[in-house]
């Protein structure tokens, strides 16, 4: 780790964090209790994800199932873990023992296999359907236009339980041009709630976005070096 990382001060980042939510959700009419912060470890060492745990942080996200297996262990706090990265069929069995929400549920295949090894642990797992609401093909995620048939169908998958929706918006550096994605997300949320589905969590803004995110309806952000500063070289 070096000299600069190891200097960055997580409590103050995470205050300034907390600041600027308030003030979106301030600006949205919204209460920023309402918004669940979820710090993104991806490189970050089980040391640093303590002292993030230290100062108030109850939720920590993962790219990688085996980055999240080596590191749970030495966390060893009271804190959900979230999947925020693509998960591939093989890493089912892991993924469904390891956390305790999935954020990037794209397909019916990838939800069977997941509810599957749930149901053989005895979990009932937290999911997200994650859209792809900028079109970008480098992007995972169903099209908008394919979101409430992937639901109504992941929704009666055993060993599951659909909480919601993810996006990621485009990188932009006006988070502004991100704003339609954003709402194009929390629109279909609107859809898929009116028609009976649990939509408990939309989970979309990072660091650099996160404003618009909440000004559009997130209730769910995902920050990473907002708080632990930038990463180091990441796994392969």
């Amino acid at each position: 780790m070096s000299e600069a990382r190891a200097e960055v001060d997580i409590a103050a980042n995470l205050a300034r964090i907390r600041e600027r939510i308030g003030r979106a959700a301030e600006r949205a009419g919204r209460r920023p209790e309402e918004i669940l912060l979820v710090a993104v470890a991806k490189g970050v060492t089980p040391a640093r994800i303590r002292q993030a745990v230290a100062a108030g942080v109850t939720d920590i996200a993962e790219n990688y199932v085996q980055e999240a297996a080596a590191k749970r262990p030495e966390v060893a706090e009271a804190v959900r873990w979230h999947l925020i990265g693509h998960l591939q069929r093989n890493k089912a069995g892991p993924a469904a023992r390891l956390f305790d929400i999935v954020h990037t549920l794209d397909s019916l295949r990838l939800a069977q296999a997941l509810g599957r090894r749930a149901a053989e642990v005895g979990r009932r797992l937290d999911v997200l359907i994650q859209v792809n609401t900028s079109g970008e093909p480098s992007k995972s995620g169903a099209a908008p236009e394919e979101a409430e048939r992937l639901a109504e169908a992941v929704a009666a998958v055993e060993g599951l339980r659909l909480q919601g929706l993810m996006t990621i918006g485009r990188w932009d550096p006006f988070p502004e041009r991100a704003r339609p994605e954003f709402r194009l997300l929390a629109e279909v949320g609107r859809r898929l709630q009116a028609g009976g589905l649990e939509m408990r969590w939309l989970s979309m803004g990072m660091t650099h976005d996160l404003e618009v995110a909440i000004e559009e309806g997130a209730n769910l952000v995902r920050i990473g070096t907002g708080i632990f500063g930038p990463r180091g070289p990441q796994p392969a």
